[in-house]
């Protein structure tokens, strides 16, 4: 009896050790600690779960197989705690098939190990398989069931509809979201730029108790900022009491977005005055403000205060950021030298802002290397050969122009129709521009030919859209380089 109570301590202590190892990053220190216990005490399944998040943590796949044959021998595989551990180990070091396979091994599969399962497949970006994987559940899903697709459907291009579908799924079943389901939908506002649902999310927090969280009210400060909603972005960082840095920059990002290039610096210059270190993310959005305002010098000023006073890493996308600036304000050649100076690897954004700023100020010598840069770069991207083509036909060098569209016929590029989402939520519309496909609640079938010679036309071919979007579909085909004044146009056929 006093033997097994001495080992039962003892277990005890080592578990506590594991954990601290486990949680402080000590990974390597926490499986040593793990080969001893093994070596002198039996194990219990406590411990599992703390050695393979260190194996899964170090990517070292063999350990945990090894760990895996202990949890065997042990007769564990039906812990669900052992048997999610082993799901994530294998899907984070070694395979998602080597996951799956051991995902349909287990005996008793408890919800916690479906979702072990459902987030390997999320984070490996194969979110088909976690949704054919929840509709095939046979325990109840719950809410971290749904948090791990809402947040891989978020993360996907094409999402956010999805995302924002499985929200309202999520509803209907009775589960009331939580912190991470906000934090994961966000984006999916974002993405559709749906102000409505943003306001509905910040009301439910309220609600809620969860409006304090300071990741929410930062979340929530970008959030209204990229929607345009810039008044209700800044009372609701005014009331925070804690402002970090990730609040700041989200209210800095805002301005810059909208244009509010004096406004994004003035609240750039409080922060510091606040004492808050800024960091990356802040000097991106403070770069992108000078570069709407055309503050090149300042953006030189900014860009040198960044590395020699905080120290913060200057990433391509700072350099990119600057090159904006400095093309923008017609500084081309600066702009080209900072590009020969990068000493990190140059990125399409920054060859891409030089080559714009090319045909605005009529230089196509410059816009000549920029171009060939970025064939190199991106050689299926049909932009930057339409965009050349256009650069020389402005200048006069009409066989360039016709050499690009053989180029871009030789290289089997074709220009592929852009998109975005833009709200007109008086008329009920969600609109995808460029090559149009629109979300509308008036059910005309009318044609209506724009201003500028673009002509609607609506479609009535249903649109892969959530339930509560009334569904048909517009075709506006534009004319190149000019742009539509959608709403006008899409007034016009509502009031048809």
């Amino acid at each position: 009896m006093g033997s097994y109570s001495s080992n039962h301590l003892r277990l005890l202590s080592y578990t506590k050790q594991l954990a601290s190892h486990v949680n402080h990053g000590r990974h390597d220190q926490a499986l040593s600690l793990f080969h001893h216990i093994h070596s002198s005490l039996s194990l219990d399944p406590f411990v599992f779960p703390l050695a393979l998040k260190s194996a899964a943590a170090l990517r070292r796949p063999h350990l945990g197989a090894s760990i895996h044959a202990l949890a065997l021998k042990g007769s564990l595989l039906s812990n669900p705690f052992v048997a999610c551990a082993l799901v994530d180990m294998y899907g984070k070091c070694a395979s998602v098939p080597s996951a799956r396979q051991l995902f349909d091994e287990i005996p008793e599969r408890t919800v916690v190990v479906w979702n072990a399962m459902m987030s390997v497949y999320t984070h490996s970006t194969n979110v088909a398989k976690a949704l054919e994987l929840f509709e095939v559940m046979d325990v109840t899903p719950n809410a971290s069931t749904f948090n791990s697709v809402i947040a891989g459907l978020a993360g996907l291009d094409d999402g956010s509809f999805k995302a924002i579908s499985f929200y309202r799924r999520m509803l209907d079943s009775g589960l009331r979201p939580n912190l991470i389901t906000l934090l994961a939908l966000l984006p999916s506002c974002v993405g559709i730029a749906s102000l409505n649902l943003i306001k509905e999310i910040h009301g439910y927090s309220i609600r809620n108790d969860i409006d304090p969280h300071p990741q929410l009210r930062s979340g929530l400060v970008e959030a209204y900022g990229r929607c345009g909603c810039l008044e209700n972005g800044h009372k609701l960082f005014q009331s925070m009491k804690e402002r970090d840095v990730v609040a700041w920059s989200s209210l800095i990002s805002a301005y810059a977005l909208h244009g509010e290039a004096k406004t994004a610096l003035d609240v750039f210059a409080e922060m510091e005055l606040a004492k808050v270190k800024p960091d990356g993310i802040t000097f991106l959005g403070v770069l992108k403000a000078c570069s709407h305002a055309g503050l090149a010098d300042e953006a030189r000023m900014y860009f040198s205060r960044m590395q020699d006073f905080y120290g913060v890493e200057v990433t391509s996308d700072h350099y990119s950021a600057l090159v904006d600036v400095l093309s923008r304000a017609g500084r081309l050649y600066e702009a080209y030298e900072v590009i020969k100076e990068m000493p990190v690897k140059v990125t399409a954004k920054a060859w891409g802002a030089l080559l714009g700023a090319c045909r605005t100020y009529g230089e196509v010598d410059l816009a000549e290397i920029a171009g060939r840069a970025l064939f190199e770069i991106e050689p299926e991207n049909a932009a930057n050969y339409v965009l050349l083509g256009r650069i020389y036909a402005s200048g006069g060098r009409h066989e360039e122009a016709q050499r690009m569209r053989r180029e871009m016929e030789d290289r089997g590029v074709k220009a592929a129709p852009g998109s975005s989402w833009l709200p007109l939520e008086s008329l009920g519309v969600v609109v995808m521009t460029s090559y149009l496909a629109l979300v509308i609640t008036h059910h005309s079938k009318r044609r209506s030919e724009g201003k500028d010679g673009g002509e609607a036309v609506i479609l009535s071919r249903k649109v892969s859209v959530p339930s509560f979007y009334t569904a048909l579909a517009i075709g506006v085909r534009r004319s190149a380089g000019d742009d539509y004044k959608l709403s006008a146009l899409l007034r016009a056929i509502y009031e048809a």
